[in-house]
This record gives structure tokens, C-alpha cells and sequence, in this order.
């Protein structure tokens, strides 16, 4: 069957470059920086109900071009020698052809111009995080509202926190 949501294509270092936190933490190491893009974005993904590509520029590493999903985020590093904007640029093309409305993350000027040429609409990464940070406080005022409801959620109140994570991470498919 053919998934008909939305799309949002990000571009995975420019992200890391322009959001505070993950450009603090790119300075320890390149790896966590994605890894915690990766998880917000899966987040953001479970609440917007957009498909979400995280494409990750490899241009100077030798013969990539692999994808694979983390928790349900699709994460795509580029094939040698190509451009996190080439194949993003590709993507477009690619998915544009459905009815469903193309969206690109990035802040790179000159790839914003050209995406638009192609009919997605693009998202600044500071729109992104904007948005990533307004999801995250939605979810978190509805956990506070529903347990000041009092609503009884049986099971979870016999879990410990190691559970409750497990079962968090299967319900993200991670």
C-alpha cells in the first residue's frame, strides 16, 4: 500500500549546525548529535503523523549511500560523491509525483530556491526546531492533564522506568 502523508525531508547537518543544543553537541562527538536529532525527529514524527527522511551528507566518505530506519524515521546517507542537496533535490522528484505535500528542511539559501522550483515548500531549520519544541510541549502538557484528570491507567502504574521505556521504544518501533 502506498503511504500518502506528508513528507519531510531534512537535511541532517545542516540541522545539527543550526539548532543550539546539537551544534554543543557536535563539539563532544558528530554520532550523539545525530543520534539526538534522530530521536526528536522520531518524536516530532509520531506527532505530526509526516513521513520523515533524515538525509545525511557523506560526500567525502568512500561508497555509503545505505539507508535504514531508526525507530520509524527513514535515514539516508548519500552514495559517494553526492550531496545531502542532490539527494534530497532527488527525493523530491521521487516522491513529488504522489498526492502528498513535499517539505524540506533546510537552511542552505540556494537549496531552498531550487526545492521551491519543484513544488515542495521549505522549512528553515529554526521553523523546524520551532516546531520539533512546540510538539514536545503539547505531549507533555496532555501526560500532565490526563494524570491530574485522574484518569487510571492500570498497567503503567504497575511498570517500573525500565519498563516503561521498553515498551516506549517498541511503540516508537525502535
Amino acid at each position: 500500500m502506498t503511504d500518502l502523508r506528508d513528507v519531510l525531508l531534512v537535511d541532517g547537518y545542516n540541522m545539527i549546525g543550526a539548532w543550539p543544543e546539537l551544534a554543543q553537541l557536535s563539539e563532544i562527538g558528530l554520532e550523539e548529535a545525530r543520534d539526538r536529532l534522530l530521536t526528536r525527529l522520531a518524536n516530532y514524527q509520531a506527532f505530526s503523523d509526516r513521513r520523515v527522511i533524515a538525509v545525511f551528507d557523506a560526500y567525502r566518505v568512500i561508497g555509503l549511500g545505505k539507508s535504514f530506519n531508526q525507530g520509524k524515521v527513514e535515514v539516508y546517507f548519500t552514495k559517494e560523491k553526492e550531496t545531502a542537496d542532490e539527494a534530497i533535490e532527488r527525493f523530491v522528484r521521487e516522491l513529488g509525483r504522489k498526492r502528498r505535500q513535499i517539505y524540506v528542511a533546510t537552511s542552505d539559501m540556494t537549496e531552498q530556491h531550487v526545492i521551491f522550483g519543484q513544488g515542495a515548500l521549505r522549512v528553515s531549520a529554526r521553523e523546524l526546531l520551532i516546531e520539533v519544541q512546540l510538539s514536545e510541549k503539547e505531549v507533555k502538557q496532555k501526560i500532565t492533564d490526563h494524570k491530574q484528570s485522574g484518569a487510571r491507567n492500570t498497567l503503567d502504574g504497575k511498570l517500573n522506568s525500565k519498563q516503561r521505556d521498553l515498551f516506549e521504544k517498541w511503540r516508537r518501533g525502535e
